[in-house]
């Protein structure tokens, strides 16, 4: 009887075992692509209060457009590299549209009315993770200090001792600051001095 038991068992485990594991390939596979897809400017910019707004003003900015023909586009300065820290910033972004969904920000008026509020949360987030987007592409230990700029070694050699990051000085730097960014970037904890 127990052989009897086993012969049927044992078939049946082996198809739950590799059907699981087909099962969990696929469900990873799914999850990563859709991740993935996110994760791109088009997907950035197809809602006409990122396109009509944050977008129109990056396109006038050094990160568009340079000499080098380097472009940063919207997840390598808002979307971690890193796994963990990635599904966080996804998770958060749900939130963004959420709003978008609800109409919160669908008109410019609106939109700016928003602004510093959205602006200081960004702030505050680029803060708290050193500016790690940033740093993919401007990490102090990569910079040639002998090609910049008096003031910018000056101030770049500072910000290294004093433990500063990137967004306490280059806030702006893509986007217009709102009205009342001052205030915002105190909220934020960033130091500009």
């Amino acid at each position: 009887m127990i052989n009897f038991i086993v012969k049927r068992i044992k078939p049946l485990l082996t198809v739950t075992i590799i059907g699981s594991f087909v099962a969990g390939v696929v469900f990873w596979g799914g999850f990563n692509w859709a991740l993935e897809s996110t994760n791109d400017e088009n997907f950035c910019i197809s809602c006409h209060e990122m396109k009509d707004n944050v977008f129109e003003e990056y396109k006038e900015t050094i990160h568009y457009s340079n000499r080098t023909g380097v472009r940063a586009t919207c997840p390598d300065c808002h979307v971690p590299k890193d796994w963990g820290p990635k599904i966080v910033r996804k998770i958060q972004a749900s939130r963004e549209v959420y709003h978008m969904l609800m109409g919160t920000i669908d008109t410019p008026e609106k939109f700016e009315a928003e602004r510093l509020h959205i602006a200081t949360r960004e702030w505050k987030r680029m803060k708290a993770s050193d500016s790690i987007e940033c740093r993919n592409c401007h990490d102090y230990e990569s910079m040639d200090f002998v090609e910049q700029g008096q003031r910018a070694v000056k101030q770049h050699s500072v910000n290294i001792e004093q433990g500063k990051t990137c967004i306490d000085c280059h806030m702006g730097i893509a986007h217009q600051l709102p009205e009342g960014w001052e205030e915002g970037a105190k909220e934020a904890g960033l130091d500009r001095h």
